[in-house]
């Protein structure tokens, strides 16, 4: 008997996915330029960040091939936000690196089973305390994207733009 795969746990995640980019796609430079407030990243960052850090956990933490068809090969050191502010990303961009990164999602999602959630990972290159289960991962991508859908929200709303509706 084939084990189930973690697909049906993240079934609203692929909307949720394509409502961001949706809202991304039709922002313009100036638009993804916007700042929430003068000590926060602009819109391109967040986003930028959100994909990028999908190739850090999911390829450089846990092992998972497709970082290499990403923007981010070098997620580990080299992400929007935390490490890059001085190269802005436009729309086009953006949208790449989230469908990019959303196929890594796809495929651990199609491919992990249950049981897979309890192993564990250890990543000392990282440091002592990079040890995580596999479950831990995937959980911290998935609220790691609503956290900054919802932060992306604020922004947009204060900014008269159209928002991500997660639920409609």
């Amino acid at each position: 008997m084939d084990s189930a795969t973690i697909r049906s746990a993240y079934g609203t995640w692929p909307q949720y996915n394509q409502r961001l980019r949706d809202v991304v796609a039709a922002m313009t430079d100036e638009q993804l330029a916007i700042r929430p407030s003068p000590g926060r990243w602009p819109i391109w960052a967040t986003v930028g960040h959100a994909a990028c850090q999908r190739v850090f956990w999911l390829c450089d933490f846990a092992g998972e091939p497709g970082a290499a068809t990403t923007p981010f090969t070098n997620a580990a050191y080299d992400c929007p936000g935390d490490d890059d502010l001085d190269h802005p990303l436009n729309a086009e961009a953006l949208v790449e690196a989230l469908d990019a990164s959303f196929r890594i999602v796809e495929a651990c999602l199609d491919r992990w089973p249950l049981e897979m959630l309890d192993e564990v990972i250890r990543r000392e290159d990282f440091g002592e305390d990079w040890v995580h289960t596999r479950g831990w991962v995937i959980q911290r991508v998935f609220a790691h994207d609503v956290w900054h859908s919802a932060e992306l929200n604020e922004t947009l709303a204060n900014a008269g733009l159209p928002q991500i509706d997660l639920w409609g």
